[in-house]
């Protein structure tokens, strides 16, 4: 072989053997995104596609789901690949030290589950609100509860002061019981991969058939339906011709909530049928309010906000309000929650996505609430779903289609999006009769419910898989459709 095309092929071996390099070191086949439903791209569409797909996935910065290291897939768990330990080909053939690998992503931390330096208080006698302010306790807000005839205060905990102390100290004043720390609450939100095929078609999963003359009667929903979520694109061609209101509220001086999750939940309930994001009831009025607020890349709501929502919803005469978020146990979030349900209101809560091992999450432990898990086209439930006695319903909530924050639809996966099924059941059945009691239209949907997993009511599935045929008196021979 002549010398020089020796030269030149080992020339081509030890340039195949190099890894491609940049001014910020070697490039290999690893690919890191980020799992947060809140990021903007250029256009200022926060990754929001009008083609039917989102260049990102949905938010798991939440307390009921905060696996961030896979996008590619429910079941993908798979480390990044790291760069090659043993050395290029150069390495080898001249002894040198392989270099070690990059350092590993550090885990990411949990996300609080409270304010740092908060206390909320209902109905502190002034008394007692001195003796705090004297000791350095801060008033930081105020606020009426009309549904409770009372006063909710935040105060900030003096320095040096840990709130576990606080607590203590406060509930020993004579006005201070009904204190707790000022919780955060997070959207029950999980990744969501791309759908495609007839296992998107929800409808068919809970019998439920877009409105016809021989359903008239659950083409309208009459009760007026609240939703406490993140904020909502009132403007999106979903809500065209839609009762959709947005009630003002006050976070303070927070940063404003993204439109992705609030959007995406009041499409399953409302959207006309005339896009591609098929709402539920169409024709239902929904009141939302935002009461969440951006810290950081955490987007969440606090009791304080939380308790305040509620009573602006009574105050609307609402008769459901959808929830789909979760927390921790607050006796203030309880008491709420027993005051409405003494006044009729439905509460309808998401399960949350901690995983099938993880503690209870609130609103949905409490027992007057409808809580609601998720489960996909086959019937199987959501992986990263909560589990426990409390769970009451199953309703569509992996891979369904609705409106993206922008324009257009996409995907979503998370027990936040099962809720508005049952919620829409709900007050299809609290239209159709009235009379009804909040712990009988309970009753009514986990009895009519189709049964999944063990025989009878479990921890998994609740009853089983809402259904609105009973509701509706559907033409005979309509069933749910599980795929196999």
């Amino acid at each position: 072989m002549p010398k020089s095309l020796f030269r030149f092929a080992l020339t081509l071996l030890l340039m195949s053997a190099l890894p491609i390099v940049s001014p910020y070191g070697p490039y290999y086949s690893i690919a890191l995104a980020d799992d947060d439903d809140g990021d903007s791209d250029s256009d200022g569409d926060n990754g929001d596609s009008d083609n039917g797909g989102d260049s990102d996935d949905d938010d798991d910065d939440d307390d009921d789901d905060r696996d961030r290291g896979s996008r590619s897939g429910q079941g993908n768990d798979r480390p990044p690949r790291q760069a090659n330990p043993g050395g290029n080909l150069l390495d080898r053939i001249f002894g040198r030290a392989p270099q070690p690998p990059a350092a590993q992503r550090p885990a990411p931390q949990p996300l609080p589950d409270r304010a740092t330096d908060e206390i909320v208080v209902l109905d502190l006698a002034q008394s007692d609100l001195d003796a705090l302010i004297a000791l350095g306790y801060q008033v930081l807000q105020v606020a009426e509860i009309g549904t409770l005839d009372s006063t909710i205060r935040r105060l900030r905990v003096p320095p040096g002061t840990s709130l576990e102390a606080a607590l203590d100290a406060i509930r020993l004043l004579p006005t201070g019981q009904a204190a707790d720390f000022n919780h955060f609450y997070r959207m029950s939100e999980g990744i969501t991969p791309q759908c495609e095929g007839l296992h998107c078609a929800t409808f068919d999963l809970i019998s439920w058939k877009p409105p016809t003359s021989s359903l008239a009667s659950c083409s309208q929903a009459v009760v007026p339906i609240g939703l406490i979520d993140t904020d909502i694109n009132p403007d999106h061609e979903a809500f065209v011709g839609s009762q959709l209101s947005v009630l003002d509220f006050d976070t303070g001086q927070n940063a404003g909530s993204g439109a992705q999750h609030g959007t995406a939940v009041a499409a399953i309930l409302v959207a006309s049928r005339q896009g591609r994001a098929h709402g539920l009831l169409p024709e239902a009025k929904l009141i939302a309010i935002d009461a969440f607020y951006s810290a950081g890349r955490d987007e969440r709501s606090d009791v304080f906000n939380l308790v305040q929502a509620m009573d602006k919803l009574a105050a609307a005469e609402v008769r459901i309000i959808n929830m789909s978020l979760a927390g921790p146990h607050n006796a203030l979030l309880e008491q709420m929650v027993a005051r409405l349900s003494d006044a009729q209101i439905l509460i309808v809560s998401a399960a949350g996505n901690d995983g099938p091992r993880a503690a209870p999450v609130f609103p949905g432990a409490y027992d007057p609430v409808l809580t609601v898990t998720a489960v996909d086209a086959s019937g199987r439930v959501y992986r990263r779903a909560g589990r426990g006695p409390h769970v009451d319903l199953a309703a569509p909530g992996v891979e369904v289609w609705t409106a993206a924050s922008i324009r257009g639809v996409r995907t979503k996966t998370g027990t936040s999006f099962a809720a508005p099924f049952a919620t829409a059941a709900a007050a299809i059945l609290m239209s159709e009769q009235p009379d009804m009691v909040v712990a009988e239209v309970k009753s009514f949907l986990r009895d009519t419910a189709l049964d999944l997993g063990d025989e009878g009511p479990d921890e998994v599935f609740g009853a089983g898989l809402v259904q609105f045929a009973p509701i509706c008196a559907s033409p005979p021979g309509v069933q749910p459709l599980l795929l196999e």
